[in-house]
């Protein structure tokens, strides 16, 4: 059996929304507020900050094809400097909006963008705020008003960022204490001193029983493989995975199993 292991990449939107669509492959987004799969042929919008997009690869020559649209606030100030389109400037957003934008309103958009990038001489500033417009209103029909609005809303003023929310949210993700002090816009030594006045446990300890608790869980009501095991509770290594399981459990994850 030919295994995969997890690549993960890093996005960093520190001024920026933006607008990404997978053609063939996608990712699982890791953000401080979504922790969601992409499927081929959608789109995802990403608010200022940090997120990872992480990916399950067969091989390393493995690619994935994207295209990326930026989405800066002076330029959406410029474009929208009268007043934001009536919908979502009247819209109320009582829940949060999914990220993962549908695929139907939107695939004719990214071949219009593809026929630009064949053509590059027909591309002016004019061409590419219509774009940018067309988007944002394709978006709104594609029912992501209140993506949009969220988008726009954190374009124009800072977020903060709760850490227990975070860790809820990703505590079976193939992250390291780093990435997870990046997602709430942290120090490494900020989200250690913050993360044990919440939780009253260091960080890796605390994440790394709770994998373990909920791997103990899938050994005793799945016949997931041990491997598979490892990786959907988000350890890289299976080998590591068993090692740690024995030292905090005092079996290895086979001997749980069967005892």
């Amino acid at each position: 059996m030919k295994m995969t292991t997890p690549y993960k990449y890093e996005a960093i939107f520190e001024n920026s929304g933006c607008f990404i669509y997978f053609k063939d492959r996608a990712p699982k987004l890791l953000s401080a507020d979504q922790n969601v799969q992409v499927n081929s042929q959608e789109a995802v919008l990403l608010k200022c900050g940090n997120h990872f997009l992480e990916l399950l690869k067969h091989t390393e020559e493995e690619e994935v094809e994207a295209m990326i649209v930026h989405l800066y606030p002076e330029i959406l100030k410029k474009l929208y400097a009268k007043e934001l389109p009536k919908i979502i400037a009247h819209n109320d957003c009582n829940e949060r909006s999914e990220v993962v934008v549908s695929k139907e309103v939107i695939s004719r958009f990214i071949e219009s963008l593809e026929f630009y990038f064949e053509n590059p001489a027909l591309i002016n500033d004019d061409l590419l705020e219509l774009k940018i417009k067309e988007l944002i209103l394709l978006l709104i029909q594609s029912k992501n008003v209140c993506s949009i609005q969220e988008l726009i809303s954190d374009l124009y003023s800072a977020r903060s960022v709760q850490i227990k929310k975070v860790i809820d949210l990703h505590r079976y993700s193939n992250l390291g204490l780093e990435d997870l002090a990046k997602l709430c816009n942290l120090s490494l030594s900020s989200f250690k001193r913050e993360f044990t006045k919440v939780f009253n446990d260091s960080p890796n300890n605390y994440i790394t029983n709770q994998k373990l608790q909920r791997a103990k869980e899938l050994l005793r009501v799945t016949e997931m493989p041990v491997s598979e095991i490892a990786y959907g509770v988000g350890f890289n290594d299976p080998l590591y995975f068993t090692r740690t399981f024995k030292k905090k459990v005092g079996s290895s994850p086979t001997e749980f199993r069967q005892g």
